[in-house]
């Protein structure tokens, strides 16, 4: 049976055929470019086939490499499915964990989270980034994270083509109120969206849940928000609204402790409810450590 040197070579193939020059598949790699270049021409050698033409802005990928690379691919994937089921069938959970958080910690029942993951898997460490929910899909899609938690929809511009590439378990619902600072009751009551949209507004970046929320609601009432300021944090965003800069959105239970302790107004009759999650790539499921955060993560919330 004819052999080639090692799955290397493939790496290469692929990563340079997906990036288009040596250099990014580089980078990606974590290899020198001569160390590609010669995987590259290792191939091309086994095979008797030229594999890449050069461009000035990079390689081309020939058309005897174009009928390999779903090849390559498959066989990468075999391999990949191969180390998943040995780590599984040996019951090893084991290696890194990267968590992408959002909102307050406490709320998301992290350190139960943690702690459940410690005890039933002493050799999983976990990493922990946070930001907000559409910065949570996107470090998914550029495997920068593993799992993650997310408020919201899944209706995010990077996926709406590809509605079941996420994975998601849902934890609990959400809701949010409208809340405003200290004696605006009079400029609030009675006013529909339209007129409450005109209104100055503590508005959120895109990948923030409370832009996607806010955005969908005046929306459906043919308005949009006059946004005077824009932050990225929640307890910013009540500290503007407490020092009379405008309205903004909060989680249902604090905008009502806020009214009773600050005096802050909450707008009745508008409750948004919107779930909160936890997801991966569907692709990835079957890897024993995305696997195990799910079954834990089931558990504590359940618990």
């Amino acid at each position: 049976m004819e052999r080639f040197s090692n799955i290397n070579t493939l790496l290469a193939f692929v990563t340079v055929a997906r990036e288009g020059s040596v250099s990014r598949a580089a980078k990606v790699l974590n290899l020198t470019q001569p160390a590609v270049s010669h995987q590259i021409k290792r191939l091309s050698s086994e095979t008797g086939i030229t594999l890449f033409t050069r461009t000035p802005t990079g390689l081309r990928i020939t058309p005897a490499g174009a009928a390999l690379f779903p090849k390559a691919e498959s066989v990468l994937a075999s391999m990949s499915e191969f180390h998943r089921s040995a780590r599984q069938s040996a019951g090893q959970i084991r290696g890194t964990l990267k968590i992408g958080t959002i909102v307050d910690p406490d709320f998301l029942r992290l350190g139960q989270f943690l702690a459940a993951l410690v005890d039933s898997y002493p050799e999983l460490q976990t990493e922990f980034s946070h930001g907000m929910s559409g910065q949570v899909i996107t470090r998914l899609l550029g495997n920068e994270i593993d799992v993650g938690y997310f408020l919201g929809e899944l209706d995010l511009p990077e996926i709406q083509d590809q509605p079941d590439l996420i994975h998601r378990m849902e934890l609990t619902k959400i809701t949010y109120r409208i809340v405003a600072p200290t004696g605006w009751d009079r400029l609030i009551d009675g006013r529909d969206m339209a007129a409450l949209a005109e209104l100055p507004w503590i508005g959120t970046p895109p990948d923030s849940v409370h832009s996607r929320v806010l955005d969908r609601l005046f929306a459906a009432h043919g308005c949009a928000q006059n946004t005077v300021a824009q932050v990225d944090q929640e307890p910013v965003m009540l500290a503007m609204v407490k020092s009379g800069v405008g309205l903004s959105l909060c989680q249902e239970a604090t905008a009502l402790e806020q009214r009773q302790t600050r005096g802050l107004t909450v707008v009745d009759g508008i409750q948004i409810q919107t779930p909160l999650s936890f997801v991966a790539l569907r692709a990835r499921l079957e890897d024993p450590n995305i696997n195990a955060s799910f079954n834990v993560l089931k558990t504590v919330w359940e618990g």
